[in-house]
């Protein structure tokens, strides 16, 4: 096998750097002119399509034209999906209290503070997160068929868990006998964070295709433990409790539920763990 085109790799960060912020600018543009920043949530996912897409096209030449065109769409499907659910979810809404409070703290114009700590930190962070993905488009040779199936494998189950916990929070949210009560049904029984989960097992499940190449793997790695630090610890399941730990029958569900990894709930006061939603 020849030796990866570090060379060739080092431009393609450029390339993806540059498709990252033309995003956020876009996104940036249109927020203010909105007067509302929450849309940056639903640039997220476009800029990861943005930044898979240079690269395929940069990397023509490169690599095994099934994992390039693979792991693209791969890539493509998740952040489109996940970038159309937000956009749905927040129609028809005003400004995310957590960027109220925010720039309720913004040391001079608010714009240019939302600019430079959220658009820029999320361009920056698409940036690394997607470095499986800009690699595994260069590493050189054909394809492991085992580390294919496998990527995608955990990578469907991921978009499983995000699509699936999703859809069951939505219909839970739309009946008005739920208002006010804590989700704890279907996949939501099994964890407190099935979309964060499921964005855990897509990012590992990425990081697999670029497991052809050692060297490759080595300098993407950070990739997914980023991802998965920012999930656990950062600003998705941490913050979100901490939102949530006032709201009548969440400590009863935090209990009984697990903090991230799927498992059986447990049983509340010896009976069976019913599937209804706390009080």
């Amino acid at each position: 096998m020849s030796s990866f085109p570090w060379g060739a790799f080092a431009l393609n960060l450029a390339w993806a750097a540059a498709a990252a912020l033309a995003v956020m600018l876009v996104t940036f543009a249109v927020a203010v002119r909105k007067g509302m920043h929450r849309i940056v949530d639903v640039a997220w996912g476009i800029a990861f399509t943005a930044v898979a897409a240079v690269t395929l096209a940069a990397s023509a030449g490169h690599g095994d034209p099934v994992r390039r065109l693979l792991v693209t769409v791969l890539t493509a499907v998740w952040g489109l999906r996940l970038a159309a659910h937000i956009a749905r979810r927040g129609r028809g809404h005003g400004e995310d209290p957590r960027y109220e409070a925010l720039l309720a703290k913004a040391p001079g114009g608010r714009n240019a503070y939302a600019f430079r700590t959220v658009y820029l930190l999320q361009g920056a962070l698409v940036w690394l997160v997607s470095l499986p993905v800009q690699a595994a488009q260069y590493v050189p040779g054909p394809s492991s068929p085992l580390l294919l199936a496998a990527g995608t494998a955990l990578w469907a189950v991921g978009v499983g868990f995000e699509a699936v916990g999703d859809a069951q929070l939505a219909r839970f949210r739309a009946d008005p006998a739920h208002r006010g009560r804590i989700m704890d049904r279907g996949l939501w029984a099994w964890t407190r964070h099935p979309n964060y989960f499921g964005d855990f097992c897509v990012w590992w499940g990425l990081f697999l295709f670029v497991c052809d190449s050692s060297a490759a793997a080595t300098v993407s790695l950070v990739s997914p433990l980023v991802m998965s630090a920012l999930l656990t610890r950062g600003s998705g399941k941490r913050l979100l409790e901490r939102h949530m730990a006032d709201r009548p029958g969440y400590a009863a569900y935090t209990a009984r539920t697990s903090g991230f990894f799927p498992r059986p709930p447990r049983r509340r006061g010896g009976g069976p763990d019913g599937g209804g939603s706390s009080p």
